[in-house]
């Protein structure tokens, strides 16, 4: 296990109490990284990864409220003096289906799924610039790439979120700055507990979703991945 030092990069990581947010912190925790962590709930924060110290920083973050977002931000940004990587995590699993008369139910899920990681982006991108390897990884999903379900504003949302990703990597090439997608299939956290297409064993591990964000932020400028697929079932390549 390393141990984070005053020039261990920084990662900050939305939604970060739980599932695979927590299963992140800790695999990035393990290889010595410093984090800025965000969630609805510091609390939660607290109970799940201890009390904050100097290498970890704790936020409350809520994606309907903008300004926790740039507080969040500014406050990592100030106490750590840098910002090497973004991984926006949280995510809104909300369902809605083609028929469905909800625009309110839509509106949330465009506010977590898509305009609520742009606007971390936004923020997070002058930071990211100025590291000339500056990290940012979405988790996405399957259904950012195909569907396979009637859930409309799910699905509508991550194909948003695959597009952020892409522009983001074109924005952000020239200065170092590289954007991966990572889109899983079913992931053993509560998102997940609504199918019976797939046992939890069956699924895919949250430590092995960590694993991947690892290895998307370590790559060199040179070797960049635009896109993980990870899936549990066989589909056909995309």
């Amino acid at each position: 296990m390393a141990t984070a030092t005053e020039d261990s990069p920084v990662i900050l990581i939305s939604g970060a109490n739980r599932g695979i947010g927590a299963a992140i912190v800790r695999e990035l925790k393990a290889h010595g990284y410093r984090l800025s962590l965000g969630a609805r709930n510091v609390e939660a924060l607290e109970g799940e990864h201890g009390p904050a110290d100097d290498m970890t920083h704790y936020a409350r973050f809520d994606a309907f409220e903008p300004a926790t977002a740039e507080a969040w931000v500014s406050e990592a940004a100030a106490k750590f003096g840098r910002i090497d990587g973004l991984v926006n995590n949280a995510g809104l699993g909300e369902h809605v289906h083609l028929m469905d008369d909800n625009d309110e139910a839509l509106d949330r899920l465009w506010a977590v799924n898509v305009k609520a990681p742009l606007r971390m982006i936004r923020l997070c991108m002058p930071h990211l610039e100025a590291t000339g390897r500056g990290r940012i990884v979405n988790v996405v999903s399957m259904s950012g790439k195909r569907v396979r379900n009637p859930l409309v504003g799910y699905n509508m949302t991550k194909f948003a979120a695959m597009g952020l990703t892409h522009t983001t990597r074109q924005v952000g090439w020239e200065k170092g700055v590289r954007a991966t997608a990572i889109c899983p299939s079913f992931v053993r956290t509560e998102m997940s507990a609504y199918t019976s297409k797939v046992t939890p064993e069956e699924m895919i591990q949250p430590e092995t979703m960590a694993n991947l964000v690892r290895t998307a932020i370590e790559l060199p400028n040179n070797a960049a991945m635009a896109e993980m697929l990870v899936n549990c079932r066989l589909e056909d390549t995309l």
